[in-house]
């Protein structure tokens, strides 16, 4: 019974040992996945033993660690802080990290810095594609290749594995990405010097000793006592500056003067032509439109040529008026680069800061020698044959007028363009000029055959004799003149009174023809010929004269013409 009554005392102390344990414990409040302090209670070879206040001690492997100097430092009686993973595992452990506890005061730590875009102390640890592994309080993390400085890098070697200053640019904790940025420091950093050296200069201020760092075609980098400025090329002259680059070196000191600062980007504008008067500000004064003057070519494009006129001012030769006669003609067929010529001034604007030349206007005008030639017989080379005309030369100049199919003979035939071919030089004479454009004309050359009617002193309303030329199914063609120059046409129902009698085919060439001139328009070149016309003429006549009273007397046409024939026998008798 002694025995079974210390057993029981045994077990109460032991429950009551448990219970005080548990309640210790409880008041502890350790939590599982959160950090807490850690006392080193003994040092092994593999192991970091540590007291948590739990129901046992933690054991923490020694591979956590040897990524820094912490195991070199480490003794028993060191606090340190470990991530408690359980508090007890089915094997009845403590589970705990040191790494994992590193990490969480990292991400802490990196997401406030991250609100606050704090600085952080991080190390370069290697390069993957796009950028680099920065560690930061053992924290990994992506820096872009952009961001690792102000300038792209060639070498980085001198920045690997030592302490730089970083700042977080975007953060994922789900999926534990952090981006850092060296740049964005320097940046910074370079901001403030900047804005502390702006204070050093003002706008309108004269800078003797601008220091030249680079050059572009479109301008000079100038560090101006330590801040960068921009001389823009259009700031370099009153005139026109091919390069830069002839005109300064890297590391020149030139004068410049300081025409803007931009406060909100502490961006800085010189220039060179500030220091010096504007040329165009006289400009009106000194070059008259109208007048002559004197210049360099100084650049050639494919609508005119640029000369210099003076210092700072260059003038523009438009295509149109480098040459009289071809307004789109090719600027280096007529000028070349750094030749010296003499032009007449068309426009000045002062605003625009723009001068108009004319090289044309130096030269004789062909236009107005040609327009004293109207209506003179020229030689013409024949440059280009189209459907319809003929594009030609005249002998002499660089003139090109126009000889349409019409004007090269009388007959007015399309088919007359066959008798002729590219380079043939004919004689024409000009007939037009207007909006210099040119007409000639072949046919002018020649005699009119209109004019026979005039010689002839025949009008409308006249009966000539003609001979047939040619017999068509719908009419007949006659020469009215000897040389049969003058052809006209009688359509078949001109050709009779009677339609029985208006059959082409009645008709032979080289028969005689008398017909009635029914239209006559020289001017117009028109004219109209009628045998039918003729025919009821004659018929008027016969009845006039030999049929007065017949209508009383019962009289008939087939008698009067019997009678007038009769009479005509009489006569011949």
């Amino acid at each position: 019974m002694k025995i079974e009554q210390e057993l029981e005392n045994t077990s109460s102390l032991h429950k009551e040992f448990k219970n005080l344990l548990d309640q210790d414990f409880k008041d502890r409040k350790l939590k599982e996945n959160e950090i807490v302090q850690a006392l080193v209670t003994e040092i092994t070879k593999n192991f970091i033993v540590v007291d948590i206040k739990a129901k046992m001690e933690g054991m923490i492997p020694i591979e956590e660690f040897k990524n820094d100097d912490e195991l070199s430092k480490l003794k028993v009686g060191s606090k340190i802080d470990v991530f408690l993973e359980r508090i007890e595992s089915f094997k009845g452990e403590i589970v705990i990290s040191r790494d994992k506890a590193r990490k969480m005061k990292a991400w802490k730590k990196m997401e406030k810095a991250f609100a606050n875009q704090d600085e952080l102390t991080g190390y370069i640890t290697g390069r993957v594609k796009g950028g680099f592994i920065t560690t930061v309080d053992g924290l990994p993390c992506f820096m872009p290749s952009s961001q690792i400085d102000v300038k792209p890098l060639k070498k980085f070697d001198s920045l690997m594995n030592i302490p730089v200053k970083v700042v977080a640019t975007r953060i994922d904790k789900n999926r534990g990405n952090v981006c850092v940025s060296r740049r964005q420091v320097l940046e910074k950093s370079k901001n403030a010097e900047i804005v502390e050296a702006l204070k050093n200069i003002n706008e309108g201020d004269i800078i003797d000793d601008a220091l030249v760092k680079a050059t572009t075609d479109w301008g000079i980098f100038l560090d101006i006592k330590g801040v960068d400025a921009l001389l823009h090329v259009s700031d370099l002259s009153h005139g026109r500056v091919k390069k830069p680059s002839d005109l300064v070196s890297i590391g020149q000191k030139i004068k410049v003067k300081i025409i803007k600062i931009d406060k909100k980007t502490n961006r800085v504008s010189a220039s060179v032509k500030a220091l010096t008067e504007d040329p165009y500000e006289k400009i009106e004064k000194k070059y008259k439109v109208g007048e002559t003057y004197e210049g360099i070519v100084t650049k050639i494009m494919d609508y005119g040529c640029f000369v210099k006129i003076e210092e700072g001012v260059e003038g523009l030769i438009h295509n149109s008026e480098l040459d009289w006669t071809n307004r789109n003609i090719r600027p280096s067929s007529v000028l070349s680069v750094s030749q010296k010529i003499k032009f007449k001034v068309v426009n000045v604007d002062k605003e625009a800061k723009r001068i108009s030349l004319s090289y044309k206007a130096i030269l004789a005008n062909p236009w107005e020698e040609i327009r004293e030639k109207i209506g003179e017989e020229v030689k013409i080379k024949i440059k280009n044959i189209t459907e319809k005309a003929i594009f030609g030369e005249i002998n002499g100049t660089n003139l090109v007028g126009m000889l349409h199919y019409k004007e090269i003979s009388y007959q007015e035939n399309i088919g007359n363009l066959k008798q002729f071919k590219k380079d043939d030089i004919i004689n024409v004479k000009i007939i037009e000029i207007k909006d210099e454009k040119i007409k000639f004309s072949k046919r002018a050359l020649d005699k009119d055959p209109l004019d026979w009617f005039k010689d002839n002193n025949k009008k409308v309303g006249d009966i000539i004799t003609t001979r047939i030329h040619e017999v068509l199914k719908t009419g007949v063609k006659v020469s009215i003149d000897k040389d049969k120059k003058l052809i006209a046409s009688i359509r078949k129902i001109d050709l009779a009174k009677e339609s029985v009698d208006a059959r082409p085919e009645v008709f032979s060439p080289g028969n005689a023809l008398d017909a009635k001139i029914v239209e006559l328009s020289i001017k117009d070149r028109i004219f109209k010929l009628s045998v039918k016309a003729a025919q009821i003429d004659e018929e008027k006549s016969l009845i006039s004269k030999f049929g007065k009273g017949a209508t009383k007397s019962g009289a008939t046409l087939k008698g009067i013409f019997e009678k007038a024939i009769g009479k005509k026998k009489d006569k011949d008798k």
